[in-house]
């Protein structure tokens, strides 16, 4: 048993309760760690250390918060496999998976590193020659920061590593599915030498996240998760009118014409929804195809889900591991059921995988196939490697069964035609869209989404403007006296 504290300020600690919960690794069910529940008074006491740690690393210059986040990226490039076999034995996705995500992370704080001394502001040319504008990037403040269990150490970076570069204080609040690779890379960042409450991570329930948000000193949320809980998130800090960043799921249209090259098509597909299990916010779970080339789709999704080989997350030759825990695999099992006695058509798969050897949380991939767009198992977010297949007839077919869907996060086309390509992008509602390509990602490329995937982007230069205030300052030059109960306009 591995028994883990949560970083308050300078110091481990234990819950002032004394309680813990367990995490249990999804591939054996085995209980390996033990983890605190912070009570609401632990919660304060991070909030309050990263307040007073900002006061004084807002004025860090660039280069030195620059210099200590390249240097945490050298920690976690060190420290990848340790890493990533923490997560793995915590959430189940295969090791190299999780292994090529910590390495992204790590590109992620040398991306941010480099603006970290090039938070430029504006000079603003004015009517009034005698009068000068500028504007300046400053920090919020402390900032809640709370990732999901399907990618701890990847969805934080693209947090931390803005909040970091522009002068924040943070409070990480990880998934209580999933807190164990959060808390071991907080022991990087002590190690790379950032000040004492710059970085604080406090562990638990919804209970623990709910005062963390909620306390005053807390001048800024960002969530990675489900609509549910932002829906909870944005009403709790309506009060303090305070901004949020939401990054939530959805329910991606994956789109093949019939002119696509079909190889590279189906790899996506399969890449779509059946990389991580389907636990990704940008699944692919909504295939459309183009109905002359459906049952050729359907013949060889089928033989390919075949041969996906399900087991041990740390053996290379694993494709797909379990779901991350008991809870999730009860959600896909019931929309499973669900979508059959809706009348989907189950193409393959569909049930709990009880081969030998396999004593964790495995579900089949599965395929269903239906004409009817409105099924909820064609509309609603499964998170698991269920997909589902839609034919159309033309682009402007495609483009309304796609659009027709609360979400909008990702979208992939695929197709020789350039200009349909671009054509079909324009038109389509999502703030990621894939062309040729799918399920891939880029430090200086900026994600987030639209409609109920949320607000806000992560990555890139753009997420910059998320984690700062953007102050303007006006100086008079002129020496002529003015009319007081005038405002001056030129």
């Amino acid at each position: 048993m591995n028994i883990f504290k949560a970083l308050i300020g300078e110091h481990w600690k234990e819950s002032s309760s004394g309680q813990t919960f367990p995490s249990s690794n999804p591939f054996n069910q085995e209980v390996w760690a033990s983890i605190p529940s912070l009570t609401k008074e632990d919660v304060a006491e991070a909030v309050e250390a990263a307040h007073l740690a900002f006061r004084d690393w807002k004025k860090t210059n660039g280069l030195e918060r620059a210099t200590l986040m390249h240097r945490l990226a050298d920690l976690i490039e060190a420290e990848a496999d340790h890493l990533a076999r923490t997560e793995t034995t915590d959430n189940g996705k295969l090791f190299k998976e999780t292994k090529n995500q910590v390495l992204f992370s790590a590109r992620n704080y040398r991306y941010f590193a480099g603006y970290a001394d090039k938070l430029l502001g504006d000079f603003v040319p004015l009517d009034n020659r005698e009068m000068i504008d500028y504007t300046v990037m400053e920090p919020i403040g402390p900032i809640a920061l709370i990732t999901a269990w399907n990618s701890p150490l990847s969805l934080l970076a693209n947090k931390l590593a803005p909040a970091l570069a522009t002068g924040n204080t943070v409070v990480i609040k990880p998934s209580e599915q999933a807190s164990i690779s959060t808390l071991e890379f907080a022991k990087l960042a002590i190690q790379a030498g950032f000040p004492p409450g710059v970085i604080n991570v406090v562990t638990g329930d919804g209970a623990a996240g709910d005062a963390l948000i909620r306390h005053p000193l807390i001048a800024k949320v960002s969530f990675t998760g489900g609509s549910q809980t932002a829906r909870l998130i944005t009403k709790a800090v309506s009060d303090k009118l305070i901004p949020v960043t939401l990054e939530l799921g959805g329910k991606s249209p994956n789109i093949i014409f019939a002119d696509a090259d079909l190889e590279e098509a189906l790899t996506g597909a399969i890449a779509g929804i059946f990389g991580a299990a389907g636990q990704t916010c940008i699944a692919g779970s909504r295939l459309l195809v183009e109905r002359s080339i459906v049952e050729v789709v359907k013949e060889r999704l089928i033989q390919k889900a075949a041969t996906i080989k399900l087991g041990d997350p740390f053996d290379p030759a694993t494709d797909m591991g379990p779901v991350a825990n008991k809870l999730q695999l009860e959600k896909i099992v019931s929309m499973i059921a669900e979508a059959k006695e809706e009348g989907a058509e189950l193409l393959y798969g569909g049930e709990i995988a009880k081969d030998v050897g396999l004593h964790g949380y495995f579900i089949k991939p599965t395929i269903f196939f239906t004409e009817r767009a409105e099924l909820n198992i064609a509309c609603e977010e499964v998170f698991g490697p269920v997909l589902t297949i839609i034919p159309f007839d033309n682009p402007e077919e495609a483009l309304s069964i796609a659009n027709h869907s609360p979400y909008g996060l990702a979208a992939g086309i695929w197709t020789r035609d350039i200009k349909k390509a671009h054509r079909v992008a324009a038109e389509i509602e999502a703030g990621n869209v894939w062309i040729n390509t799918y399920r891939a990602s880029a430090a200086g490329a900026p994600f987030g989404g639209t409609k109920q995937s949320g607000y806000g982007r992560e990555r890139s230069w753009h997420a910059l403007y998320e984690y700062t205030h953007i102050k303007n300052v006006m100086v008079n030059l002129s020496t002529k006296k003015r009319d007081p109960f005038s405002m001056q306009t030129k």
